[in-house]
């Protein structure tokens, strides 16, 4: 999952990507609207995270501005201004959750799940590949119906390549899934996270191997 956080309070930012990266959230983060418009026209998100006091307006503005381009996204508004008339003045507007601040990220991440959840945004169904069944939404494998642990982003390669089974993988979509666009990437992590993934696909009997098209990407296929 990749969310757009549009929030101006750093400190918060950074907590709140950390906490939501430990359940394979993926969170891209900007502080200005003009900023997230433009990365909302180069991305698919899941959902998106707004504030409503940024440095270069209301963040209410960009709800109707996103849904006349035509993106459909959730909005979850999270704010400091959580009076009964500005929730409504939000959901009213075109949000399609308001969460006042503090909140716990548990209440997030339980409203994220949510809005995915309804008819307009149906949830990822589960990918079959060999004898794994994934949950791309909770992020859980299960082989042979047993539950198998994955380190995070080893995971979300796996969900990019099962997604994409029997179809060659570009690098630069493996790292689109599993970095946000203000980190740091190594050349060679993809190649670290497939190696290590490799072997656990294997010491587990997933019934899926990991092959690399030289100069190109990977493709994940059945045994």
């Amino acid at each position: 999952m990749r969310l757009l956080m549009i929030e101006d309070e750093k400190e918060l930012a950074v907590a709140l990507a950390a906490a939501l990266g430990k359940h394979g959230i993926v969170t891209d983060h900007t502080t200005h609207l003009a900023d997230a418009f433009e990365l909302t026209l180069q991305n698919d998100y899941d959902a998106i995270l707004l504030d409503r006091r940024l440095p270069d307006g209301e963040g209410l503005t960009l709800v109707p501005k996103l849904r006349r381009s035509g993106r459909d996204t959730p909005i979850i508004v999270m704010t400091a201004r959580n009076e009964p008339l500005e929730r409504v003045e939000g959901l009213d507007i075109g949000a399609d959750d308001y969460i006042g601040k503090p909140f716990l990220v548990e209440e997030l991440l339980a409203r994220v799940r949510a809005v995915l959840r309804r008819p307009v945004n149906l949830a990822e169904p589960a990918i079959t590949a060999g004898r794994m069944v994934i949950d791309p939404l909770h992020l859980s494998v299960a082989i042979d119906s047993l539950q198998f642990d994955f380190p995070r982003r080893e995971l979300l390669v796996l969900v990019a390549l099962a997604k994409r089974k029997n179809k060659t993988v570009l690098r630069s979509t493996l790292e689109e899934a599993v970095y946000n666009y203000e980190e740091e990437i190594q050349s060679n992590a993809i190649d670290a996270h497939i190696s290590r993934l490799r072997k656990r696909l294997t010491d587990a009997g997933s019934g899926v191997a990991i092959h690399n098209i030289r100069g190109v990407g990977y493709l994940l296929k059945e045994e």
